[in-house]
């Protein structure tokens, strides 16, 4: 290949923008319209997930803990998306806000919830210093959500899990986790991947692999 033509195909191969951990407007409007959609499903799941919840902890004590994955999706979703420090935190907490203003009977607490169970997942995404994000990464994620929301509720509250057995809250952690692993962070993926496709996430990276795989 000559000079000329070398010269010329460098020219027109796009180059791949730097990695920037700041975020950009873009992220924090879709940060935002991210956390009111999922609050909008959070909503809907304190009717679906709280008739599961009680079903499965009137089967076995402690087992309710699996219907929780889905109230621990935003801050998955939220790192798999926007992959920037703090999205995850964001996304959980705006979606915790909304559930809480459309109404529920947890009040507050919801958005105290919402604060811990997201930096339970912003840990991993931060252990993995925002730079995986694979299907692995987001169950690990759901799972940090899930214990963060187990040790929040063994002090919190007015009847804290603490005063319940040991045998309750291992069946509780061990729900919580699986829960975490498949609700939150396997559908949670599935979901960014579904979305990417569509391209809805066309300035993400997330939307740009989902490109480069078709």
């Amino acid at each position: 290949m000559s000079t000329s033509m070398s010269a010329s195909v460098a020219e027109t191969t796009p180059v791949p923008a730097p990695r920037t951990l700041r975020w950009r407007v873009v992220d924090i409007v879709v940060a935002a319209v991210l956390g009111v959609a999922i609050g909008l499903v959070f909503w809907g799941w304190n009717i679906i997930g709280g008739a599961w919840f009680g079903a499965a902890d009137a089967l076995t004590p402690g087992f309710g803990g699996i219907a929780v994955g889905i109230w621990l999706i935003g801050g998955v979703i939220g790192g798999l998306v926007i992959r920037k420090p703090g999205a995850a935190l964001v996304v959980e907490v705006i979606a915790a806000i909304i559930s809480m203003l459309i109404g529920n009977v947890w009040g507050v607490s919801t958005v105290l919830s919402g604060l811990v169970q997201g930096l339970g997942a912003e840990l991993i995404f931060a252990l993995f210093l925002y730079r995986r994000f694979g299907v692995v990464v987001a169950a690990l994620s759901g799972i940090g959500a899930a214990v963060a929301a187990w040790i929040f509720e063994m002090f919190y509250g007015s009847s804290p899990n603490i005063l319940k057995s040991i045998e309750f809250n291992a069946i509780y952690l061990g729900a919580l986790v699986i829960s975490g692993a498949l609700l939150a962070g396997v559908v949670g993926w599935l979901l960014v991947r579904a979305l990417a496709s569509t391209g809805a996430l066309s300035r993400f990276a997330s939307g740009r692999e989902a490109r480069q795989e078709v």
